[in-house]
């Protein structure tokens, strides 16, 4: 049976996503001489739509039109935080209704979340965003996987991962040699399941192989909001907090309070751009104890202050307004 793929692509979406989602497609239809599934591509308003590359593709209509598929699946991408239309969100609910399956890849899930589609369901977004998401839709059962499969929803981190889920898609319905005919055709060294981690191994991402460097590091990164001590972070890891030093300034070039530091800042960046959370309220959930430390920290890291960053004006002063 043929099936009909549907791709809305929002303002600033993925191109990359988008080609890695559909080039599976292609090739099973190409290794199988038929036309297993047919993809169509559309924007909310039916013009051309514009990636965030610049890179603009034309569209076969607008959302209403898109009704005739299976599945559709919107691709997401830059300032997704800032598309708000409500006609969207009301005719994703009806598209629901419909018994259409939905999915989304890179930041496109922002998108299902917002229409309240994902409560209570297991879905991922892109790294970037999976702390500002979490924050936002507390009811969403938030992955860090590559992708998620399971419910009644598609969801995907984006990139090259998008091949991933539509590979692990594909195989519902094509044997075995088709799936790996195509991922081989994609020139991917492995399909990758949907468990499999969306950042780089650390060893690749810190150019380090020292087991207890890593593990230090892991701990920092599972411990952002609430940091713990020098002292904590070597438990149980037979070094000293002198060696643990040692070993960042060797491997890292920084201390390890620094590189504690500028996680919890670049984490904090992300929520400031992709949330509506007060500056206090990001400050808290990134391990500051005060708003003006926090402001401190994030000039001295980034050059500009959180309300900068947001393009919000300083606080007014209380004494020069009386006067």
């Amino acid at each position: 049976m043929t099936q009909n793929f549907g791709f809305l692509l929002l303002p600033n979406f993925s191109l990359g996503a988008f080609a890695a989602a559909i080039e599976p497609l292609r090739l099973v239809n190409r290794a199988t001489h038929s036309q297993n599934f047919n993809w169509k591509c559309f924007s909310i308003n039916g013009e051309p739509a514009t990636s965030s590359t610049g890179v603009t593709i034309p569209v076969s209509g607008s959302l209403n039109h898109a009704e005739n598929s299976n599945t559709l699946i919107l691709v997401g991408g830059e300032n997704i935080t800032q598309l708000k239309n409500n006609e969207l969100l009301r005719w994703l609910h009806r598209l629901d209704r419909s018994h259409t399956q939905l999915g989304a890849i890179c930041t496109g899930p922002w998108i299902l979340a917002a229409a309240g589609l994902l409560e209570d369901e297991v879905a991922t977004i892109h790294w970037e965003n999976l702390d500002a998401f979490m924050e936002t839709f507390p009811k969403v059962k938030v992955s860090a996987d590559l992708f998620e499969i399971k419910g009644k929803y598609l969801t995907c981190a984006g990139g090259f991962a998008a091949a991933d889920m539509m590979l692990a898609l594909i195989a519902r319905s094509q044997p075995d040699e088709i799936v790996i005919a195509a991922a081989d055709q994609l020139i991917q060294e492995r399909i990758r399941t949907n468990s499999d981690s969306q950042h780089l191994a650390a060893t690749q991402r810190l150019g380090a192989r020292h087991p207890r460097l890593l593990q230090i590091v892991r701990r920092m990164e599972e411990n952002l909001e609430t940091p713990l001590t020098r002292e904590e972070l070597v438990a149980d890891l037979d070094i000293s907090t002198r060696q643990m030093e040692r070993l960042f300034r060797k491997y890292l070039r920084k201390t390890p309070d620094r590189y504690y530091l500028d996680l919890r800042l670049d984490r904090a960046r992300h929520m400031l751009l992709q949330t509506q959370m007060r500056v206090l309220e990001v400050a808290l959930a990134c391990g500051f104890v005060s708003a003006s430390h926090f402001s401190r920290c994030y000039r001295d890291r980034f050059n500009r202050t959180p309300r900068n960053e947001r393009g919000l004006p300083p606080p007014e002063n209380k004494k020069t307004a009386r006067h």
